[in-house]
């Protein structure tokens, strides 16, 4: 579904990525670990399409196109969705009426007309169950106000409603306490599917214990160092990184 060949990308002529290699199929939860200024955050907005990232060698392709010259708003159009770390507050401009907006400007990109109003409110009500959301929140200001754990929790209901086909979660456990962490894991659970795949970026094993992923991938020094399977995010919480320093690159 989303391959990456030998990706180098650089921010403001400083190279942070430096030959990532990557394969995530339909069906699976990837996660990526690293330590802080590994390239984790960078790869998620390379692949989403951020423009002050320049890539200077290699690929990013999903279910066999390339992305090179495919704009973050056609990326999120074909299906690649990304969470971010601090989400932006957008006063007067309520949850309901910012998801109506996207979810009609993703059917115009495919060439469809807008969804009925009466098809809309029943997707929205439906999601907002599925995910535990209070009506009242719906109509609330995007992000305004919101808690750490509220914002997260309204990034998987958006997740919930476009239905992307490659999810990526860039530390969705920043700043969350156990509560909200169970929230946000237990949305993403219920989203994962056979047709749809999902990438974790988080420092920590907690919430692994949530997700849990099919496959870890270790980024240190803009290179994937090592990769395998849960097990491998235990043994990173009880050794650190430091051990990993010498590894050779998969």
């Amino acid at each position: 579904m989303l391959i990456i060949k030998d990706l180098h990308a650089q921010v403001e002529d400083k190279e942070i990525l430096k030959g990532i290699n990557l394969e995530v199929k339909a069906g699976e939860v990837h996660a990526i670990m690293g330590p802080n200024g590994s390239g984790k955050s960078t790869l998620a907005s390379v692949i989403a399409g951020k423009e002050e990232f320049e890539v200077t060698k290699g690929s990013v392709s999903l279910e066999g196109e390339d992305l090179e010259e495919v704009s973050p708003e056609e990326r999120a159009h074909k299906g690649v969705f990304l969470s971010f770390q601090y989400p932006v507050e957008i006063p007067g401009v309520s949850v309901t009426n910012f998801m109506k907006t996207a979810i009609n400007e993703s059917r115009k990109a495919k060439g469809l007309e807008d969804m009925p109003a009466k098809d809309m409110l029943k997707l929205i009500r439906e999601k907002a169950e599925l995910l535990e959301i209070d009506r009242k929140f719906l109509s609330r200001s995007l992000n305004q106000g919101f808690s750490g754990g509220e914002k997260k929790r309204n990034e998987i209901f958006q997740m919930a409603m476009l239905e992307p086909k490659v999810a990526i979660l860039d530390e969705t456990d920043s700043g969350l306490d156990i509560d909200a962490l169970r929230i946000v894991a237990n949305g993403v659970n219920k989203l994962k599917s056979k047709d749809n795949a999902v990438i974790v970026i988080t420092h920590y094993q907690r919430l692994l214990d949530y997700i849990v992923p099919d496959f870890v991938h270790v980024i240190h020094n803009g290179k994937i160092v090592k990769s395998g399977t849960k097990e491998l995010a235990l043994e990173l919480e009880a050794k650190g990184y430091d051990w990993l320093k010498n590894e050779a690159v998969v």
